[in-house]
């Protein structure tokens, strides 16, 4: 398989918190998502899910109600009907239970054809065909170039597991997935990093997974977008110090896939990682090797007053 071979991308990440309100000055004022749009052509989204956006498509992101406090699933669109039929059986072929979704669970994710499974790290992976457009252009005022999702999907997402072996064959053999390349370094004495970042189109990873000792208390570490232009990355970092949020990770520039970026932590404490200008997987990528850095430099704590 090429490592450019393009069936599928991400297309929406679904949240669990409380109150999907709290988290709507993080998404829209310091992110600069705008709201997706509801569940059904009438403007109805009963059940109380916020949606948002960062480019043409209906959502990108679903904040709904419940205890979890974490991310429940992620949805992967397949590129046309056969990369779906194919996803699909890969799937089944790999040992993974697939079923089909109802005309109710098509009709919440604005979607044609709808198939779910659950991936070894706890959270539910729904794959998809014909995710719609959106009823108006994107456009934010915070973000006024806009975001990198043409032919990538959104962005990318990392959970933490200790189904880690697992959890890479589900990315592999069941998703089609391939390693870009991983992280092994010791954080401090005794405790050892180790991530595996896996592409499925140009984007350097889709999905990353680091290997954790025990079940961690929120499954998503981080979500990624990324901005067409870099001063779209320094206004939202601006934003974001305006705030009283935790910066875990202040400017910096990652040593794998050179992204320029930094992380916020959310209300619901998750992160979000704001980046511009990642390296992007060729045809010919044989970078597939071990990195003993997170970043090249920066991504440093900002303290708090």
């Amino acid at each position: 398989m090429s490592a450019l071979e393009h069936r599928i991308e991400l297309a929406y990440l679904g949240i669990e918190v409380p109150d999907p309100a709290t988290l709507t000055p993080f998404f829209g004022e310091v992110v600069g998502l705008v709201p997706g749009d509801p569940a059904d052509d009438d403007g109805d989204d009963g059940d109380g899910t916020v949606r948002w956006r960062n480019d043409g498509k209906v959502h990108r992101l679903l904040v709904g109600t419940g205890s979890a406090n974490d991310a429940t699933f992620v949805g992967f669109e397949a590129t046309d009907a056969g990369a779906y039929d194919a996803t699909v059986a890969r799937l089944e072929a790999a040992g993974f239970a697939v079923a089909d979704g109802d005309d109710d669970d098509r009709k919440a994710r604005r979607v044609r054809r709808l198939a779910r499974t659950t991936a070894p790290f706890g959270v539910e992976v729904e794959i998809v065909e014909g995710l719609e457009d959106a009823t108006t252009p994107f456009r934010s005022p915070l973000v006024p170039h806009g975001f990198l999702t043409e032919g990538v999907g959104f962005g990318h997402v990392v959970f933490g597991t200790q189904a880690f072996d697992e959890t890479d064959r589900f990315l592999v053999d069941g998703l089609g997935l391939r390693q870009s390349d991983w992280l092994e370094m010791e954080l401090a004495p005794g405790f050892d990093l180790e991530v595996h970042f896996y592409h499925c189109n140009e984007r350097h990873h889709t999905v990353a997974v680091a290997r954790t000792p025990f079940d961690p208390p929120q499954k998503l570490h981080h979500l990624m977008v990324e901005t067409v232009d870099r001063d779209d990355t320094g206004a939202a970092f601006d934003r974001a110090l305006a705030t009283d949020l935790p910066i875990p990770n202040g400017l910096g520039r990652h040593a794998n896939d050179g992204m320029f970026s930094f992380y916020v932590q959310s209300p619901a404490g998750f992160q979000v990682e704001v980046g511009h200008g990642a390296r992007t997987i060729t045809d010919d990528w044989d970078d597939d090797r071990r990195y003993d850095r997170i970043s090249s430099w920066g991504h440093q704590p900002l303290p708090r007053t």
